[in-house]
């Protein structure tokens, strides 16, 4: 198979969010890198295409990963803002934030396109294997976006799609 999983717009991450969410969501590009392996972390999924081979990232910083996972569930904001402020996110929104991150999997996904699947998440804080690490920040084709959920606030969300 030689077709590309290309890299999703902006626009379509804000609409699945929109929809997964059903509430209204804002994005704005050119955010900044968001670096899992910094104090706090991120969310990180790692997508997988069918011979298991590392394709593709998606990193949701704390903040926005723990109002997602809250915002989809319905939790109040505060339970979100209470997970910030210890820095870790409990199970509820970890399992939560992950299913999004399961969802997400369909904007890589196309007739032609290798299909990709959610292969493993790595909690805020926990550390990435090497071979997962050394993609976080590379300069491969990546949406860098700023991301405000409605009634729940803002975060960080970069996605990479790796080789080619």
């Amino acid at each position: 198979m030689n077709a590309v999983t290309p890299l999703p717009a902006a626009k379509e991450v804000r609409d699945m969010l929109a929809d997964l969410l059903n509430r209204d969501v804002e994005v704005v590009t050119g955010g900044d890198m968001v670096d899992p392996t910094v104090e706090f972390g991120g969310l990180v999924g790692v997508y997988v295409d069918r011979r298991l081979q590392l394709s593709a990232l998606v990193i949701m910083d704390l903040e926005l990963a723990a109002r997602t996972g809250a915002a989809i569930a319905l939790i109040p904001s505060s339970g979100a803002e209470r997970a910030i402020g210890a820095g870790a996110m409990p199970d509820n929104l970890l399992e939560n934030a992950s299913e999004i991150l399961n969802v997400l999997a369909a904007l890589f996904n196309g007739e032609g396109l290798p299909h990709l699947k959610l292969d493993s998440v790595y909690a805020p804080g926990e550390p990435l294997p090497a071979d997962v690490a050394k993609w976080v920040l590379a300069y491969v084709p990546r949406l860098d976006l700023d991301i405000d959920v409605k009634g729940y606030g803002s975060g960080r969300f970069s996605m990479l799609v790796l080789g080619g």
